[in-house]
């Protein structure tokens, strides 16, 4: 994490009032969620995670044994579940039906299906249009998806499109399972990303792309703190609120 006196500085240079919309989009793998929630506490932002907004679609889908060719049905469920955030929490907690569903968000099964349920229009209507009500709600906001500038925020004030090589991913994602004591295999780790890939970009709704105004950045070559200094000084020099030279008195 960033020293405090960092924050404190890109917090005061993007100001405390008004609206603040930053998008982050990419593909899987790429440490969006991580980065989006770390900047929004660098800049003093709310963190949206909508990646986990759809990860708990899926898991209600399969917890409940909903067919999944049944469309309707499982966006009915996902409106009736009323997803919501513990704002309080830090990363904010997700409720659905009134009970959090956090625990369930990165589990296997989850995670197989997540790509399938995303692409279903019905699915991703509802969600869209929660989490446009979120902004309004909380119209300071670091929000991270694959689709976020595109469709959700296209509007938004400054738009990011991270990246890395499929096998700089893969690697990631293998060293996260390592540590939690789960066996890894790094080249079906690969195979599945680049296949994730291809889904999120092929299909027909809300596919994953970089929006023609977005800063894109290649995470590659650079580690977590690299990314999120960069993405606050790029935050900085679009969204100044105050001179710099003032971040420098005493």
């Amino acid at each position: 994490m960033l020293e405090t006196k960092h924050m404190t500085t890109h917090a005061n240079r993007i100001g405390r009032a008004g609206r603040v919309i930053i998008t982050i989009d990419g593909p899987a793998g790429t440490g969006k969620s991580t980065v989006a929630r770390q900047l929004s506490e660098v800049l003093g932002l709310e963190f949206l995670d909508t990646g986990a907004m759809y990860r708990a679609a899926s898991a209600l889908a399969i917890d409940e044994e909903l067919d999944p060719d049944d469309h309707e049905l499982i966006a009915e469920r996902v409106r009736e579940a009323d997803m919501r955030f513990d704002w309080v929490a830090s990363p904010p907690e997700l409720y659905a039906f009134g009970a959090s569903i956090s625990h369930r968000l990165r589990d296997d099964d989850v995670t197989r299906t997540v790509s399938a349920i995303s692409a279903i229009r019905e699915v991703r209507r509802e969600l869209v249009e929660r989490q446009r009500r979120i902004g309004e709600i909380h119209p300071r906001l670091v929000t991270e998806g694959r689709d976020q500038g595109s469709v959700v925020f296209f509007d938004a004030d400054l738009k990011i499109y991270l990246d890395a090589h499929p096998s700089v991913r893969a690697k990631r994602r293998a060293e996260q399972l390592t540590s939690e004591g789960r066996s890894v295999d790094l080249a079906k780790l690969e195979l599945e990303i680049i296949e994730r890939d291809e889904q999120d970009s092929s299909r027909e709704v809300g596919p994953l792309h970089c929006p023609d105004d977005a800063v894109r950045v290649d995470t590659s070559e650079l580690n977590q703190g690299q990314v999120v200094e960069h993405l606050a000084e790029l935050a900085c020099e679009r969204l100044v609120a105050i001179p710099v030279d003032a971040t420098h008195e005493s």
